[in-house]
């Protein structure tokens, strides 16, 4: 059976050692500070910017968290990112996707000041990641390559496949895996014969958003599987893309869902809003 990948744990083991470094930043007469803008009451994006908040407050974050209606224009949201960008009290700003669609959400993002972007979703964060240059790299891709160090995975000359190439973690996953010295193959919805591709994998990483979508015939003997999706299949229940019970029987590996991935998300922008702090700091 896999050996089951914490990412509670894990993402625990992140913010304890942020609580020091937070403290010490704190000391020194910069307190870390995370705006996170809400626009309308999506209840998942609800849901999502409460654990933002609590994990914020866990290790001496200031967080603000900024309500807006969902009818808001978007110039008004734009005006408000642009008043952040020069709150020198304002470390990290976050705009909670998706928005309504009368917003331009590449609009939004473009106006985060990237010194600030702590979800590593602007254009230059993006450019600087892919030439090597320091940035702030994408939470969710960023926390599963520190699910792999800290679980003591080799990258180094294994085959990773990564299935999705979504701009928030296929593309960036599969950047952050060469950059580690693996050879990537990566696959989406419109891959030909997909298990012919995962079964070379030494590092699977699934993010499609489709339940069932891996199964045991998919996965060589002994790979990592690292789910990354949040569905939920026909009786409601959070799951991810990978058939977790026959997948464990072959992975060395693999994560769940709840409790794999998601968690070292949000502790990967709480590590993002304090380097932002760190970085002030350096300037001073």
């Amino acid at each position: 059976m896999a050996k089951i990948i914490d990412g509670k744990a894990i993402a625990q083991e992140v913010r304890n050692e942020l609580k020091g470094k937070v403290a010490d930043l704190t000391h020194k007469g910069i307190t870390p500070g995370l705006t996170v803008i809400l626009v309308g009451n999506n209840p998942a994006s609800e849901v999502y910017v409460r654990g933002k908040i609590r994990a914020c407050e866990e290790v001496g974050i200031r967080s603000e968290l900024i309500s807006l209606p969902a009818e808001v224009s978007e110039a008004d949201l734009l005006l408000k990112i642009k008043e952040l960008n020069k709150d020198d009290q304002v470390h990290g700003i976050l705009v909670q996707l998706p928005l309504p669609n009368h917003i331009s959400e590449s609009n939004v993002i473009e106006t985060i000041a990237y010194q600030k972007d702590v979800d590593g979703f602007h254009p230059e964060s993006v450019g600087r990641m892919v030439t090597g240059l320091e940035t702030f790299l994408p939470c969710t891709p960023h926390g599963i390559m520190e699910l792999l160090s800290r679980t003591g995975v080799d990258l180094n000359g294994k085959h990773a496949v990564v299935v999705g190439r979504s701009n928030i973690v296929g593309k960036p996953m599969a950047l952050l895996l060469q950059q580690q010295n693996a050879t990537v193959t990566m696959c989406h919805s419109r891959t030909v014969d997909l298990p012919s591709f995962t079964r070379q994998a030494d590092v699977l990483v699934a993010a499609v958003g489709k339940v069932g979508l891996i199964t045991k015939e998919h996965v060589k003997e002994g790979a990592v599987v690292i789910d990354v999706a949040m569905n939920r299949d026909v009786e409601g229940k959070l799951c991810g893309d990978v058939l977790f019970d026959e997948v464990s029987e072959v992975a060395s590996a693999i994560t769940p869902v709840p409790g794999g991935v998601g968690p070292m998300t949000i502790a990967m922008l709480l590590k993002n809003t304090v380097i932002s702090a760190e970085r002030v700091l350096q300037q001073v």
